[in-house]
This record gives C-alpha cells, structure tokens and sequence, in this order.
C-alpha cells in the first residue's frame, strides 16, 4: 500500500516538473512572437506558405505566439490543461506541417514532432494532483 502511495506522490511530482519545465521553454518560445509586433506576426505567419495557408500571415503568426506563450503559461500552472494541451499539439502539428512543405529535413522538423508526441501523451497522461484546474474544481463545488 505504502509503495503504491509513494509511486502515485512521485508520479506527480514528476508530471509537475514535465508541465513546468515545458511551460517555461514555450513561454520563452512563445514571448518573441506575442511581443515581437506586427512586423513578427507576418513574419511568423507567412511560414504558413509551406502548407498553402497564405492569407492572413499577420493574424496566424499572432494566434502561434498566444497559443505558444499562453499555453505554456496554462501548462505551467495546470490551468484549462486540455485545452492548453490540444492548442500546443495543434501547433507542433502545424510547425511539423510546415517545415515539411518547406521541403526542411528532418533534423529541422524532428523536435516538433517530439513534442507533438508529448503533448498527445499528456491527453491520456492528465496534468496530475498538483495543477490549479483541481483547485478550482474544488471551489466551484464548495459554491
């Protein structure tokens, strides 16, 4: 019983880390794009050519930097955790899109599949005990 215990309490300790330490990198990844302006955006969103999306760079290079930035902020913090997380798969799936109808190599869109793959794992994986939905979840039923 005591093994079971301490293996979940780990579990989660090391959920909690994997959420912190990919929240931070995308939000360090996200913030040049949110803040980067309009020059950013279009540059961010024209990329987008590589899959046939041509119109409206500005806007999609904008809506890449909110989901990179503020989805890992969520991560981080256990926050909106499904949404978060299907936001940045749909990003790394778009990136991985990209760079291959860019005619990039794989070493180039390999990461992006990666974490595409970590983040359709955290889907089935959940965010663990320590995150703020549980929290609020909490609150709400106290009301």
């Amino acid at each position: 019983m005591l093994r079971s215990q301490r293996r979940r309490q780990i579990r989660n300790i090391g959920l909690l880390l994997l959420r912190i330490g990919l929240g931070i990198m995308f939000m360090l990844h996200g913030y040049p794009k949110v803040f980067g302006g309009p020059e950013m955006w279009s540059e961010v969103g024209s990329s987008l050519q590589g899959i046939g999306i041509s119109a409206a760079p500005m806007f999609f290079g904008f809506m890449a930097g909110i989901a990179e930035f503020f989805g890992g902020l969520f991560l981080l913090l256990g926050l909106f955790f499904i949404p978060s997380v299907l936001f940045l798969l749909v990003v790394m799936l778009v990136a991985t899109a990209t760079h291959i109808g860019m005619g990039d190599p794989f070493t180039i869109y390999s990461h992006s599949i990666e974490l595409a793959i970590v983040f359709f794992s955290l889907l089935f994986i959940g965010s663990g005990k320590y995150n703020l939905d549980k929290k609020l979840e909490k609150r709400r039923r106290r009301y």
